[in-house]
Order: structure tokens, then C-alpha cells, then sequence
């Protein structure tokens, strides 16, 4: 059995130069139609397919020995690398296996990497995801139904078919429960450590509970988010693991994983921008600003948020503007619900042409600021309650902050990585933690993508995984 003495070809497990193909898919395949028409979708969705040839054969050397299971002999799978910094990895039917970089990130040896793409093979397996879509027929049966007798007006018919079509968007707790099974039986019998899944499902809890803390690019696009994490769903892992021994059996192949992770993109993508403490920069547009102490930055595709303190809230975006629109007209052409129109003034932004206004509406008060760089005008909106004195000093800031980068400033940005580090003589979790750059809580971050508790120490010889920039 692979992992139990036997000894597997690399090359038998190397990918294609695209990781994903559906070309050599039979097209009689009905679950290779539903694949084709949804993988689009999911690489917009998640930014994308992440290129790497070292990662991707240690990733397929990973599924490798997956597929050498006697429950399902004939299912193959195809493994996409996802180009997104969320924590997730899911499976469609026909065999096709998705998982992010940002996984990847958080997931300590091969062991926790073989966990969840077994548990999402296990979805495969026990065809929750033709349940799944059978339901969500019924559902929309169930809707037309509703929908035709009551003709639309009924808002809590139309709020119980939102829930219920939201219940359907992620598999069931039994489901769940019934694919960690499946799975944590599957890397047992390939020889991995069975205890990987108990320790990926705490990771993820550790890694929750950081990121309520700091921040999330968007939660909704995490694993965190479609697959409930519970005490009770911990024990059963170990219960699983326990069949097939102690603690210390199985291979987790932690080598073979850190080389195959070293150099990983981490957190936003370059042309997304850069998050750095409370500033964000973005050496593509050019830009830059910060926000005050005590505040969180998260960066999605179609603005930069941030929040803090007493409900105060930010955000940065951008619009194509004509040159010929004053930005003070452009301020009271609609779009600011509640504007204060003689609250609009001119001013400069950065050492641009900028302006400035106040709103009202709904209980909060809002700070606008504008400002031009050529066709393109960002904005910057600040949102605090109506009764909160932090919205002055809190928009000044942004905008007082707000630049454009020289070229050596942009020249000088480098995206995060994972870096994997020997440990020294001297070294501690703490001096560990303060060598990455770009992150906060630092020994926090340090302990949860290594794995470690609070207090746990580190020993000499050991490779961890540390984030910087350089």
C-alpha cells in the first residue's frame, strides 16, 4: 500500500503545464458537462489558476496516493491550484478538485494537505454534489410553485425560499460529517498520519478566530465559511484516527510539502495591492493611503474597506470620470445619498485636484473626498454614526494620508511570500515572528501557520514558515 512501503514515480504524478484540462473528458459525461460549464465561473470567482510546476507536483503527488483507494478504484481526479489567498478547497462531480494557494499556506505537511482534498474526494464519492443538485431542482420547483400562486408578494414565502436556497449552497452536517470519515479512512489507508484531519480542522478554527481579529479578503469564498468547524466535529475526527492506531503513525511527508510551498504567493496578488500594517498601497494604479491606529484593512476585487473603533468605517474605490466634469458637480450628481450641497468644496488630495463633502442618511454621517488623476477619480467615503465624534478626525486622516507613489516606491513593493526557514540555536517562535514583514500580530500568525500553541517552543533544525517580502 503507497505510504505503508511502496514507493511511488514523481513523474507518474507530474502535472500538465495546465493543471486543469477537460479537453480529454468523455463528452457523453454528464458530470463532465456539469464541470465544464462551472469551472469558468469558479476561476473567475477565485481569481484564477495559481502557476507554480514545483507546487503543482507536490500537490499531484498528494492526490496520487489518494487515488490508490479500494472503495472507489475507477474515480480519477483533476486538481486546480486556485490563485486566491482564501482558505478553501471544494470538489464538483466527475472527479474535479479545487484548492487555493491560501490553503496551502495554512496546511503544516502533506498529512493535513491529504485530509482535505480526502474529504472533498469523499463528496465525490458518496455523490453528495448529485444530491446536492437534486435538492436544489426540487427547490426551484418549489419556487416556481410559490412563486406563480402567490405572484411574488408574499415577502415571507420569498425570504423562506432565500433561506432555503442558502441551506442547499453548502452540503449538509451529515454530509460533512460522513466525508471526514470517508476521508480520514482514505489517508489512512494510503499511509498518511490519520490524525492530520483533527489537526487541520483545529488549524482552521485557530486561523478563524486570528481572522475575526484581522481581518478576511472575503469570508463567504473560505472553506471556514462552507464547512462548520465544531469541538463535537473535532472528536469525531480523532475517534477515526484512532482505528488505526496511536498518535505517530503514518507518514506526514512534511519535507516533501514545505519545499513544495516555499517561495508561495501569500495574501493579495500584486495588481490587487498591497496591504501593509494600516497602509494599503498599489503599485499598479499608483496610490496610497493609510488609515488610523485600531483600524482593519480588507481588500476585495471591487473595493478597499476598512473598519474600526465605534462602527467607523472606510472605504476606497475608483470610477472613470470625464475630464471635463468638475469634481464638485460630480459630487452632486446623485450618487452620495444625503448630501450636504453646501458642504462641497474644492481642495487638493495628494498635490491633485480634489473635493470634499458631507452626508446624512439613515442614522450616519458621512465624509466624501475626491480626487483626479486623469480620467480616473477615486474615492474615499467615510461612514460613523450619526452621534460619533470620530468621523472628522478619522477622514482627515485617510485623506491626509492619501498619495501617489514615485517610481522607486512602486519599484520597491514586493509581494508576500511563504518563506520556509531552519531554526537556529537561538531562536524562539518570538524572533521567528519578528523576522516576517507585512502581516499583523506577527507571533500570532507565526504559531498558527506552523502549527503551534500559545507557549509551544520551537527546536533547533526544525523548518518553519515565516512571511515576508523578501
Amino acid at each position: 500500500m503507497p505510504g505503508t512501503g511502496g514507493e511511488f514515480s514523481e513523474q507518474a504524478f507530474q502535472p500538465s503545464a495546465k493543471p486543469f484540462t477537460l479537453d480529454n473528458v468523455s463528452k457523453n459525461d454528464k458530470l463532465a458537462e456539469i464541470a465544464r460549464s462551472q469551472h469558468p465561473r469558479i476561476l473567475g470567482t477565485y481569481g484564477g489558476e495559481y502557476s507554480d510546476p514545483k507546487l503543482e507536483r507536490m500537490v499531484a503527488k498528494v492526490v496520487g496516493r489518494l487515488t490508490f483507494d479500494p472503495d472507489n478504484p475507477n474515480q480519477t481526479y483533476r486538481i486546480t491550484i486556485l490563485d486566491s489567498p482564501n482558505v478553501n478547497a471544494f470538489a464538483l462531480p466527475g472527479g474535479y478538485l479545487y484548492v487555493t494557494r491560501g490553503l496551502l499556506a495554512l496546511a503544516t505537511d502533506s498529512a493535513e494537505l491529504a485530509a482535505v482534498l480526502a474529504h472533498e474526494m469523499g463528496h465525490v464519492t458518496a455523490n453528495h454534489g448529485i444530491e446536492r443538485q437534486r435538492k436544489e431542482a426540487e427547490e426551484a420547483l418549489a419556487g416556481q410553485v410559490v412563486s406563480d400562486v402567490l405572484g411574488g408578494g408574499n415577502t415571507d414565502a420569498n425570504a423562506a425560499l432565500v433561506r432555503g436556497k442558502l441551506r442547499l449552497a453548502q452540503f449538509s452536517r451529515n454530509q460533512e460529517l460522513e466525508a471526514d470519515a470517508i476521508g480520514i479512512r482514505t489517508i489512512g489507508r494510503a499511509g498518511f498520519d490519520p490524525y492530520a484531519a483533527a489537526r487541520f480542522l483545529q488549524a482552521m478554527a485557530a486561523y478563524g478566530n486570528l481572522r475575526s481579529v484581522s481581518g478576511a479578503s472575503d469570508s463567504s469564498l473560505d472553506f471556514l465559511a462552507s464547512h462548520p468547524n465544531a469541538p463535537q466535529r473535532i472528536d469525531l475526527a480523532m475517534r477515526h484516527a484512532r482505528q488505526f492506531g496511536q498518535p505517530g503513525i503514518g507518514d506526514t511527508d512534511r519535507e516533501a510539502f514545505l519545499k513544495g510551498i516555499d517561495g508561495l504567493l501569500f495574501g493579495d496578488k500584486p495588481e490587487e495591492g498591497f496591504i501593509r500594517g494600516t497602509t494599503f498601497l498599489h503599485p499598479k494604479l499608483g496610490i496610497g493611503f493609510s488609515v488610523p491606529d485600531g483600524f482593519v484593512i480588507d481588500n476585495s476585487a471591487a473595493a478597499v474597506t476598512a473598519t474600526g473603533p465605534g462602527d467607523t468605517a472606510i472605504r476606497f474605490d475608483g470610477v472613470a470620470i470625464d475630464q471635463s466634469v468638475a469634481l464638485e458637480d460630480y459630487l452632486r450628481s446623485g450618487w452620495v445619498a444625503g448630501l450636504d450641497p453646501a458642504s462641497v468644496q474644492a481642495g487638493t488630495i495628494g498635490g491633485r485636484p480634489g473635493a470634499f463633502a458631507k452626508a446624512r442618511a439613515d442614522g450616519w454621517q458621512f465624509d466624501v473626498a475626491v480626487v483626479r488623476d486623469g480620467g480616473q477619480v477615486y474615492r474615499l467615503l467615510t461612514a460613523a454614526p450619526a452621534t460619533s465624534a470620530a468621523l472628522e478626525p478619522a477622514a482627515r486622516a485617510v485623506s491626509g494620508s492619501f498619495h501617489f507613489l514615485s517610481a522607486s516606491e512602486k519599484a520597491a513593493l514586493k509581494p508576500l511570500r511563504v518563506r520556509v526557514v531552519t531554526v537556529g540555536g537561538g531562536d524562539t517562535a518570538g524572533t521567528l515572528a519578528a523576522q516576517m514583514t507585512g502581516v499583523d500580530r506577527k507571533l500570532e500568525l507565526f504559531q498558527v501557520i506552523n502549527g503551534l500553541s500559545a507557549g509551544e517552543s520551537v527546536r533547533p533544525g526544525d523548518k518553519v514558515k515565516i512571511i515576508t517580502d523578501r
